[in-house]
């Protein structure tokens, strides 16, 4: 089940599902992973963050304040703490007492059935040793070509390049960058995740002659998926996994 990260001529969209189905499910949870995967996605997307012991778990924000009945960072409390956490009743009581996932957790689960891009967190609060970790974690689920591992973080895309030059990455960026093949291969990636409203047929076709793939993020409407599509954009990520059908 590696990932493709090239769109062949005529191929479907590569479907990817925002923080698992963030449109019906509480974001980074296993439920909203499953759903996404019901959903026909063929990669769910999440963040990871590393807890004051060091573990790798998924959820956003650098602090648990919006998408939990907790408060404080994540950085200061322990994955015994971050599990007595419900981060489900949120987003509705349908979903009490949902916990925060590991990233082992997720692995365990997507291994042979779908695979995962994983956005590492870094800035304004750092995570010494995040990258080495994600990837440990990869390699002990045999997952090393089921991954793509972005970040907004160029330079721990870098590192992770270093660590595994087996495992996709792709720069994420807001903005119309001025070298954007620049941008990426100073980070070693094979991939470039721009925010949807910065893609045009121009940089598709840019980005497709220099080998690379490119995978905007997060439009949430019917029509904009379909303009990225019809530019031949190699993946979309959304909350609306749906949308895909109507494509």
């Amino acid at each position: 089940m590696d990932i493709s990260l090239l769109r062949a001529t005529g191929a479907p969209l590569l479907r990817v599902g925002h923080r698992g189905a963030k449109g019906h499910a509480p974001e980074n949870t296993q439920i909203s992973f499953a759903v996404a995967a019901g959903m026909g996605v063929s990669v769910v997307e999440t963040d990871v963050h590393l807890s004051k012991d060091g573990e790798v778990v998924l959820i956003h924000d650098h602090t648990v304040n919006r998408t939990t009945n907790g408060h404080g960072y994540v950085k200061d409390l322990t994955l015994t703490e971050l599990k007595k956490l419900d981060a489900g009743s949120w987003y509705d009581a349908r979903f009490a007492g949902e916990p925060i996932p590991t990233l082992d957790e997720l692995l365990s689960w997507a291994r042979g059935r779908i695979a995962v891009a994983i956005e590492i967190k870094n800035g304004p609060i750092y995570y010494p040793g995040i990258v080495a970790k994600t990837i440990q974690a990869l390699r002990r689920h045999d997952m090393t070509r089921q991954a793509i591992l972005i970040s907004f973080d160029h330079l721990a895309l870098r590192k992770a390049k270093q660590l595994a030059p087996e495992i996709l990455t792709g720069i994420l960026y807001v903005g119309g960058l001025a070298d954007p093949i620049g941008a990426a291969r100073a980070a070693g990636a094979n991939a470039l995740h721009p925010h949807w409203a910065y893609v045009t047929p121009e940089l598709v076709q840019t980005v497709h002659a220099a080998g690379l793939a490119i995978s905007p993020w997060n439009p949430n409407d019917l029509p904009t998926i379909r303009m990225l599509s019809e530019m031949g954009v190699d993946s979309v990520g959304t909350d609306y996994p749906e949308l895909f059908d109507q494509v």
